[in-house]
């Protein structure tokens, strides 16, 4: 298992406050990176993955430094058109509605909010997803 440390701090900073407007979502070290949960359920993961040691990120590389990725959870119905147009999209290698996307200074903090938010109301149970305030309405 291996700690925040192969995260960019810059990045958990920007992470943590999102996550922890969720109710009951926690963080914690997950076997690479950190993760946050809703109660067994992984609602986003963050890490930086060794590319030679999973070759489906070694098209991620920028000048030879690995990508940091957050995974996620979509609706089934969305996971072709997030990740159809490809980068910083792309599908995990595993689950039915697993997303992944690098992060980097091309993000979008906002639609990361966004993403994470939906990723809760996909696995926290419904009273929970009450709680969580609607979006503002875009302009």
């Amino acid at each position: 298992m291996s700690g925040p440390g192969d995260v960019p701090p810059e990045i958990l900073d920007r992470l943590r406050p999102i996550l922890r407007g969720l109710p009951e979502a926690y963080e914690e070290p997950a076997w690479i990176g950190v993760r946050w949960r809703i109660r067994t359920r992984t609602i986003a993961h963050v890490y930086t993955p060794d590319p030679e040691r999973f070759p489906v990120y070694a098209r991620y590389v920028v000048d030879g430094e690995a990508p940091t990725v957050m995974t996620f959870r979509v609706p089934v119905d969305d996971l072709l058109g997030l990740t159809a147009p490809g980068f910083p999209f792309f599908r995990a290698p595993w689950g039915d509605n697993v997303a992944a996307i690098v992060l980097g200074d091309h993000t979008d903090w906002t639609e990361i909010a966004e993403l994470i938010t939906d990723s809760y109301c996909e696995l926290a149970p419904k009273f929970l997803v009450a709680r969580v305030a609607p979006a503002p309405p875009s302009s």
